[in-house]
């Protein structure tokens, strides 16, 4: 039998259908129920008491199905909300208070139930009605079935956990030893804006940031984060733990605010889950365990959920924000601030016009169109993908390359090479419809991320898409000094001996090391300038021995190691200044 879109087992329609009578009195069939399974205030208007009647007599309707993304809705299976609720309970099993703030179907608060005995009160607030009469009907049928004596006071409410008062309810049970446990939504509030969603927290500064940050990008949160925040904070005196399925990248967020918020919590857990094994979603997600009312702490700990294998301790040390605190603790001698200035590629938003390949000794684009060009402002292009090998020269694709640094005048393309010339611009519409901003005023085919460093014939880059933290060394071609798009980072020399030592040490096992003790692999964009801008290379060459390096560098001299350590005690060359 289906009521408000939720299934009702045999044994709920029995007890309904033995206490029909009651149900032509809400109040005296709650008094039933709460009798059964302490469950308060089961039904909350005749209503729908008198809905299920009519129900009991025979009607069926069909189950339909919500929106998952309207509420973020990646409900736990039962299976893995008991393997949650052991894990929690291996390491505390005492607790009298659970709330779920938003508790779905129930799985949650089910599991929690049968383990605990001396539970004193239960509380779940959700926003989905249809989930709100599961996870009623869920913990009935328990009661009905398992006979227990004693129950805890539950209260299972129907309401938007953004608006809920936990400030009253935490005062209440402030002396019971508490366990917050649930699966807040996985989305952020501009995912649920995007679909005018209902299901959003009044707009806010919760992370009281300042100024431009608090109005601009720093104000798109996820909702998990939220409601995270909530609790730490209205329940921060409670002898407590907090579990938590959420994002990884949520938990980072909070450890490293934690700076900030200095949240009495300890004991704190990240423990890695497969959520396409778990959900069907390609999220990188966790259980996040810690325990409140403690001294605050500024690390934790990553596990692997299902081994309990650690993986590494994130967090605050020695001042800095780090993936791994073992490995920065033997590398950070290398946390410094790099001689050399790291650029980011060619930026064009035109790849369709600007990138092409020569194909039997001619120009193609990726419009499918032959085409006749100069070769004076054609270079090989690589990209993220192309910086696999340990070094390279070859390139897939070329670039047309319009100008030597930012803002430069193009009309010099007209009569210096007019086949290029009448190329761009027929093709001028391309460039018009680019949305960026930074080519507005611009002159016409105008690129970013292009200077005196672009034409340096040797590199040194990574790439800025990937999680790997290799890096290539790129040589010229035919003569021609190689480019890279906007998804990788590089650095440029003159002489092929320096570019030789600089990616000697940005791939030596000290370096490496330390790059991998600061960078999250699972952030969006987990390599950027300003890791990179923290490569301390004065440090890693005094850490690093000639005749080690002679070992992996051709034909290098004690002459080209003594020009390269000048080059890094200067503070600022010629080469690196910023255009």
């Amino acid at each position: 039998m289906i009521y408000y879109e939720t299934h009702i087992s045999d044994l709920i329609f029995e007890f309904f259908q033995k206490n029909r009578k009651s149900l032509l009195d809400f109040t005296k069939v709650n008094t039933v129920i709460k009798e059964v399974s302490g469950i308060n205030d089961f039904f909350t208007a005749q209503g729908q008491a008198a809905e299920l009647l009519e129900k009991i007599k025979g009607h069926n309707s069909i189950v339909s199905e919500p929106d998952r993304r309207e509420y973020g809705d990646f409900q736990t299976n039962q299976f893995l909300a008991q393997k949650v609720v052991d894990y929690i309970f291996s390491k505390s099993n005492d607790f009298e208070f659970v709330l779920e703030p938003t508790c779905g179907r129930g799985n949650f608060l089910l599991a929690t139930i049968k383990k605990l005995k001396n539970l004193k009160k239960v509380v779940g607030v959700e926003i989905y009605q249809p989930y709100v009469w599961e996870t009623k009907f869920k913990i009935l049928e328990y009661f009905i079935s398992a006979n227990e004596n004693t129950k805890p006071e539950i209260d299972i409410i129907h309401a938007n956990a953004f608006e809920f008062t936990y400030e009253n309810l935490a005062k209440s049970t402030q002396d019971l030893k508490t366990l917050i446990i649930g699966n807040p939504p996985w989305v952020t509030n501009s995912e649920l804006g995007s679909i005018d969603s209902k299901n959003l927290p009044q707009k806010s500064n919760f992370k009281k940031h300042s100024g431009f940050d608090a109005i601009t990008g720093k104000g798109n949160f996820d909702i998990g984060e939220y409601i995270s925040l909530i609790m730490l904070r209205c329940f921060d005196k409670h002898n407590a733990a907090f579990a938590f399925l959420i994002k990884n990248s949520v938990v980072k967020n909070l450890i490293y605010d934690q700076r900030q918020n200095k949240f009495r919590i300890g004991q704190t857990e990240n423990l890695k889950i497969n959520s396409k094994k778990e959900f069907n979603v390609s999220v990188n997600a966790c259980l996040f365990l810690t325990n409140l009312n403690c001294e605050p702490e500024f690390t934790c700990t990553a596990l692997d959920f299902y081994t309990k294998d650690k993986i590494t301790t994130f967090g605050w040390y020695k001042d800095k924000f780090v993936y791994s605190v073992q490995d920065y603790d033997e590398s950070s001698i290398v946390d410094g601030k790099s001689t050399f200035i790291w650029r980011s590629g060619v930026k064009h938003d035109c790849s369709k016009v600007m990138e092409i390949e020569q194909v039997n000794g001619h120009f193609k684009n990726a419009l499918g169109e032959e085409i006749n060009l100069e070769n004076n402002l054609t270079y090989g292009l690589l990209k993220s993908s192309d910086l696999k090998e340990d070094k390279t020269n070859s390139f897939r694709k070329l670039t047309i390359i319009t100008q030597k640094k930012i803002g430069q005048e193009t009309k010099y393309i007209k009569d210096k090479y007019p086949l290029t010339y009448k190329y761009l611009t027929s093709h001028k519409e391309y460039f018009d419809k680019r949305k960026s901003s930074i080519y507005k005023d611009k002159p016409i085919f105008s690129i970013f991320g292009i200077g005196a460093y672009s034409f340096a014939p040797y590199k040194v880059a990574i790439s800025g898409l990937y999680k790997s933290t290799h890096f290539t060394l790129v040589s010229p071609s035919d003569s021609k000094p190689l480019m890279l798009d906007d998804t990788c980072y590089f650095i440029g020399f003159d002489n092929l001996k320096m570019a030789e030592i600089a990616h000697y040490l940005v791939n030596s096992e000290l370096v490496q090391k330390f790059l991998k003790s600061v960078i999250f692999s699972d952030s969006k964009r987990s390599i950027n300038k300003d890791t990179l801008m923290r490569i301390d290379f004065e440090k890693a060459f005094d850490s690093t021995a000639f005749e080690l390096a002679k070992r992996k560098i051709k034909d290098l001299k004690i002459e080209h190691w003594e020009l390269f350590e000048e080059m890094i005690k200067e503070e600022v060359t010629e080469q690196m200044t910023l255009f």
